[in-house]
């Protein structure tokens, strides 16, 4: 078995096959049904790109993802967990992921994980209306949003403004059938990138497919 180092917690393991995995935070328990695989004195879980978009940008080819041990997270648009969970084995215990979702029903398995991985802070409220919550929330190193709404990037660049920090960096996965569904979805995810730049600089940006047809995510910090 090969294991090649991708950043802090995140590794391609070879043995038939070459998949990506991170560092289970806490050994012996799956999330999402994923393999463990056990080597040495770590247990690695696998990150499937077809459940994960972050993970799909990393199949992709997308290296710089900036989420570290110790990071604070928003996470904006946390459903069940799946990627959270992820976030949570990357940053590790002295790292915090604040989960936000906005659906009651949605986001029982994501406070349920919550009471495991005592990183996570889920918070059930919608991202759009997040400056409720400005005494909850300190400001983080990465904000990392994944929902399906027409003003997405409008979201995400107001939370930018309220929670990112000074040197923070940020991704958001880019719906193009949300935001328009007879837009070719090319032009859209040029036009999202020709509208964060007025804001962020871009640091990378990366299709999708095949694991998740018609996204992309677009990485950027702040302007310095």
């Amino acid at each position: 078995m090969e294991i090649t180092r991708v950043s802090d917690s995140i590794f391609w393991i070879k043995n038939k096959n070459r998949i990506l995995a991170t560092v289970n935070l806490t050994p012996g328990t799956s999330v999402y049904g994923e393999r463990l695989i056990k080597h040495g004195n770590k247990e690695y879980r696998e990150w499937n790109p077809n459940r994960s978009k972050i993970a799909a940008a990393i199949y992709k080819g997308y290296k710089n993802i900036e989420i570290h041990s110790g990071s604070s997270v928003l996470y904006l648009g946390a459903s069940t967990g799946t990627t959270v969970s992820h976030v949570s084995d990357i940053i590790g215990e002295k790292g915090v992921v604040y989960a936000v979702e906005i659906s009651e029903e949605v986001g029982i398995p994501l406070v349920l994980l919550a009471e495991k991985r005592k990183n996570i802070f889920p918070i059930i409220y919608d991202a759009a209306k997040l400056e409720d919550k400005k005494n909850d929330i300190e400001k983080v190193d990465f904000i990392y949003q994944d929902i399906a709404q027409k003003n997405q990037i409008e979201i995400f660049i107001r939370n930018a403004n309220l929670f990112l920090k000074s040197n923070g960096r940020g991704a958001i996965a880019i719906k193009a059938r949300s935001i328009d569904v007879l837009k070719n979805p090319n032009e859209i995810i040029y036009e999202s990138i020709k509208i964060l730049e007025k804001r962020f600089k871009i640091e990378g940006s990366v299709r999708l497919d095949p694991f998740q047809k018609d996204h992309a995510i677009i990485f950027v910090s702040n302007k310095r």
